[in-house]
């Protein structure tokens, strides 16, 4: 992770303008923001709209509205946990209870080091490896405790 431009708005007009054109623009620009820059900032709502001729509002309700969409830039490493029944079943709660009380974390958040963003994501299709979660995009599954512990470790730099 960490591998995202900084948001520019001369970037961000030019993704706009090369997709406004699209069935359904509104969706595919968002996501290439997102790619382009790890988020889709608050400086792009503008744009979109206008390019769109949807209200700021419209386009602020599709990023909050859909969950993979960040209105901040994420942390060098994301850490995607799947909080879906199968995973409920098989222990994702508690470690969600684990990032808080070990590490102060809670999904949804970043560590104010800027190292780890957690996010609670709805099936992974790792069913049967729960509670699973994808690290910087790499599947895992069988999450306990010691294994959020190393997770936490390797984001911050550390060699497990």
């Amino acid at each position: 992770m960490g591998t995202h431009a900084r948001f520019d708005p001369a970037t961000a007009s030019a993704i706009v303008a090369e997709r406004k054109a699209s069935p359904g623009a509104l969706l595919p620009i968002l996501h290439a923001l997102q790619d382009a820059f790890g988020y889709v900032d608050r400086a792009a709502i503008p744009l979109i709209a206008e390019a769109l001729n949807l209200s700021r509002a419209d386009v602020h309700g599709a990023i909050s509205f859909y969950h993979d969409f960040r209105a901040a830039p994420p942390g060098r490493h994301v850490l995607k946990l799947c909080r879906a029944e199968a995973c409920q079943a098989r222990g994702c709660e508690a470690v969600v209870e684990r990032l808080a009380d070990a590490h102060g974390i809670a999904p949804g958040a970043t560590t104010p080091d800027g190292a780890l963003t957690v996010e609670g994501v709805y099936c992974l299709g790792n069913c049967a490896l729960g509670p699973a979660a994808l690290f910087d995009g790499e599947p895992l599954g069988r999450l306990d405790a010691a294994a959020i512990d190393a997770l936490v470790e390797r984001a911050s730099g550390g060699s497990a």
